[in-house]
Order: structure tokens, then C-alpha cells, then sequence
């Protein structure tokens, strides 16, 4: 296979990385040996930080983090690590504001993104908008964080932003919902020329017939542009007769239609197998929110969820993720179309 590459990727030679384990083969995905990078009680206050995002900045590492609060309501926290693996957190949650400076502050506000579009990082979360609905806010200097208006109607949770313009516009992708825990969900995408007005609406793919995404799926880190297209690592569910399952899987989308599955992995790249993904405030979760990438090397970083409760963090290479999803690759004619309908 030839080696596939970053699209506008950037060096980050400073990239958390640990080699897969001797005598490991034909995994997509390992764990750091130091998971959970981040435990239970973080700071005072929250009793969980899970569901996080983080990105590189000026030389550094910085992120966006779910912190459940010990009376059960979950806000945004900012975060900051020298090496991306330890981290230190701001006590105070993130403080949202209007266009002229006005506090701006959802009710709650849980499961993060961060991506940065052009110049500006925008943080992207779930909410309450008369029911489940998307947040989103912008920063340049990750001191001041505008809120931008609801970009939708609820019902819709699970909302990340491509990290540049598509043909001139920004680009989402979201699973509409319901009002609760949703038992059903496909990612959907949309386009904005403004962050205010959204259409273009458009299917990219539904849940699987594989135990691992036969319920619902969702979007997890931002799309990773390659020259095989968007890699993209997301969530599926499985419905078991002890609960959820929430797994990390993996797809390829048209890099000029992204509604357009190329290569779709039936396998899951990683599902909950080590305690703290098992055993914690909602077990048997591996959610992925982030990653970090390093052009020169080809070395990614995954950031995920583990059982509501923790943050872990997990491996692979472009090569070896693209390559693992193309081999086991099973896509449909739902997933091939370009989801106009």
C-alpha cells in the first residue's frame, strides 16, 4: 500500500506517543500504559473529567474538558499540559459570552470539541436548548470565548466541525436525536457560509449491522484530512442486555463530498476491554473526542472517554489506521450515495 499522507498536516514532534507492545499485531489502536491520564476528583468540585478535547498551541497543549460537577451538572473546563498526558486544570468553568460582552452561559454544557477553523478555535458542545441541542463558541486566545447562537433546532447532540471550509463553507457534522438518551441515531451532515444560517443538510451514514454499531452512531474527533480522503474515528453503541456499549470505529469520506462513505471498517478499532473502560459512572464506554496528529511521523493520538469516569488515550499511524479500515472495509449503497435523497 502507498503511504498515505497528511493533507495541510503539521509537524508536532512533541506528540504524546508509545510504541504498540511486543508480540501485539493486527490491532489498529493501543492504549497508553499510563491510562487514564486523567482520574477521578481532577479538581475541586468535579468529581469527573471524561469526554474531553484537546489540541496543540504554541508549543504546548491545550484543551476543552467535560467536568462533571460533584452536585451531577456538567460544564466546560479549560485545560493546559506541557506534554499532553498531564494536565492542569482552571477551576472556575469556561465563562461564555455574547458578541458585545455579555455573559452568555448555557445551562449545561457537556462533551466538548475543539477544532480549529483557519485563525479561530471553535469549542463545540451538547446542551440544553428547550431540549438536546448544539453549542458553539470561538476564541483566537483561549481567554475570551464567544458564544455563538444555537446553530439548531433540537433535537441534535454530537456535533464536530471539519478543521477547514469546504468549498467555501464550514462544514458539521451531527446526529439528530430526540429529547433523552436517544436508542436510535445517524450522522448527518450540514454547511454554513456564516455559523448562523445552516442547510445543505445530508446523510453520511447510519448504524451497522455489526454488534458493535447495530444501535446508533455518532461523531467523535474531527475529520483528519488525508489523501485517501477524511479519516474519520467515531462512535457506535450496541445495545446489550446489560446496557449501552459504546465502541471507537472507523471511516473514510470524499474529500470534496464528505456525505460520501469511500471505506467504512466493520470491525471496531477499539471497545471497552480495560477496567477503567468497564467500571466507572456509566460502564463499558470508549467515546473519542480528539486527536493529535504529527505530519512527519505519521503518529496520531487518540483522546477518548472511558466509562464516564476518565480520559484515556490510545495510538495508531495514518499507514495503519487507513490501511485497517480499507481492508475491512463494508459500506453500503446508504453509505456511498451523497445523502440528498
Amino acid at each position: 500500500m502507498a503511504q498515505v499522507q497528511f493533507i495541510n498536516g503539521q509537524s508536532l514532534s512533541n506528540i504524546p506517543w508509545q510504541e504498540a507492545p511486543e508480540g501485539i499485531r493486527n490491532i489498529p489502536l493501543w492504549r497508553y500504559s499510563g491510562n487514564p491520564v486523567i482520574g477521578r476528583n481532577p479538581l475541586k468540585g468535579v468529581a469527573r473529567i471524561f469526554n474531553s478535547a484537546v489540541v496543540a498551541y504554541e508549543g504546548t497543549f491545550i484543551g476543552v474538558f467535560r467536568g462533571e460537577q460533584t452536585n451531577g451538572i456538567p460544564y466546560i473546563y479549560l485545560g493546559c499540559s506541557e506534554d499532553a498526558i498531564h494536565w492542569s486544570f482552571n477551576e472556575e468553568r469556561i465563562q461564555f459570552v455574547d458578541e458585545d460582552g455579555e455573559s452568555f452561559m448555557p445551562i449545561y454544557a457537556y462533551d466538548p470539541r475543539l477544532v480549529k477553523v483557519e485563525d479561530t478555535y471553535y469549542v463545540i458542545w451538547c446542551q440544553d436548548f428547550y431540549g438536546a441541542a448544539i453549542g458553539m463558541a470561538k476564541t483566537q486566545d483561549f481567554k475570551t470565548f464567544i458564544r455563538v447562537e444555537n446553530p439548531f433546532l433540537p433535537f441534535n447532540r454530537n456535533a464536530v466541525l471539519f478543521p477547514r471550509k469546504i468549498n467555501g463553507n464550514f462544514v458539521l457534522l451531527s446526529r439528530p436525536s430526540d429529547s433523552g438518551h436517544t436508542p436510535f441515531g445517524d450522522i448527518f451532515l450540514s454547511e454554513s457560509p456564516d455559523l448562523t444560517y445552516w442547510g445543505k443538510h445530508r446523510h453520511v451514514m447510519g448504524k451497522g449491522s455489526e454488534w458493535w454499531e447495530s444501535l446508533k452512531i455518532g461523531g467523535g474527533a474531527a475529520p483528519i484530512e488525508t489523501s485517501e480522503g477524511w479519516l474519520l474515528f467515531f462512535h457506535g453503541v450496541a445495545g446489550t442486555c446489560n446496557g449501552y456499549v459504546y465502541s471507537i470505529g472507523g471511516a473514510i469520506l470524499d474529500i470534496d463530498n464528505p456525505s460520501i462513505v469511500k471505506y467504512r471498517c466493520q470491525n471496531y478499532m477499539l471497545t471497552p476491554e480495560e477496567w477503567y473502560e468497564e467500571r466507572g459512572f456509566v460502564p463499558n464506554v470508549a467515546f473519542p473526542c480528539a486527536t493529535l496528529c504529527d505530519a512527519d511521523t505519521g503518529r496520531i493520538a487518540i483522546y477518548y472517554g472511558a466509562a464516564d469516569s476518565y480520559v484515556g488515550l490510545a495510538f495508531t499511524t495514518l499507514n495503519e489506521a487507513v490501511q485497517y479500515i480499507k481492508s475491512n472495509s463494508v459500506v453500503t449503497s446508504i453509505d456511498t450515495e451523497i445523502g440528498k435523497r
